[in-house]
């Protein structure tokens, strides 16, 4: 089955082998690094952020748009091997990034209670300025070795199918709506650095703890195609620098 039936079947397909050179993949977590320690090469920070330099290294770590702050991420956001991979999956004439998350989970031991699982949820929940119908997807890019122990991502099969959900999927996950034919089934994406998923903003996913001997670090990388529209065409929150290409570049156009 090809990448791109496999996305449409399921929601999300992986991509197993890295598509991003060894250098790139090492200089955006030396960018990571950097940021996290508050140094911005570009003498710009990342937009606020529910973590910042300074706070409990053992939490959970999401900083928003670090492109903005780092050469070396905005190399691996802009790369053009992953604005042809995100066209062929997908069938789009053209693919803008234009949101990034930096993602650094620590490891945690069992007795801490620390929380730094993700529990399931639909991405589309968060973007309601985007309108109905605009294809949203994701690339979730893996920078350290994603073994079942570091918490890896985990999606649902056939849950993009399910409809719109709104409440708490991990206490209502058994009354979930799985499409006809299809069970509750869950996929840990377990990827080498410089590997990838795609998913679908409708796609049911989450993660646990990091049990693992490193960090768990990745980027989720937010793309929208030519069928995408802010609702009522007015740029505000998430969407906002979408005609600001140093911010949020398109990285394939047919």
């Amino acid at each position: 089955m090809t990448l791109s039936k496999q996305y449409q079947k399921d929601g999300f397909c992986a991509i197993d082998d890295p598509i991003f050179p060894p250098d790139v993949v090492d200089a955006a977590t030396e960018g990571m690094d950097a940021i996290r320690a508050g140094k911005y090469d570009t003498g710009h920070p990342p937009e606020n952020s529910r973590w910042n330099p300074g706070d409990d290294p053992k939490a959970l770590c999401k900083i928003e748009m670090p492109q903005l702050a780092s050469h070396a991420i905005m190399d691996l956001v802009s790369h053009p091997a992953l604005g042809k991979l995100a066209a062929e999956v997908t069938g789009a004439k053209m693919v803008q990034v234009w949101w990034v998350q930096l993602l650094y989970k620590p490891v945690g031991e069992p007795t801490e209670q620390r929380v730094t699982n993700i529990g399931w949820h639909q991405d589309r929940y968060y973007w309601r300025i985007w309108e109905d119908g605009s294809e949203l997807f994701t690339a979730w890019v893996a920078l350290s070795d994603i073994t079942p122990d570091a918490g890896p991502m985990r999606f649902v099969p056939g849950s993009h199918r399910c409809g719109f959900q709104q409440q708490d999927l991990d206490t209502l996950r058994r009354g979930i709506s799985i499409p006809e034919q299809a069970t509750w089934r869950e996929v840990p994406m377990l990827l080498p650095p410089g590997a990838l998923s795609l998913h679908d903003c409708f796609t049911l996913h989450g993660s646990g703890p990091n049990r693992s001997s490193g960090p768990r670090r990745s980027f989720a990388i937010h793309m929208r195609t030519e069928n995408s529209r802010p609702v009522n065409d007015v740029r505000q929150g998430l969407s906002r620098h979408i005609d600001d290409l140093s911010k949020c570049p398109v990285i394939y156009e047919s």
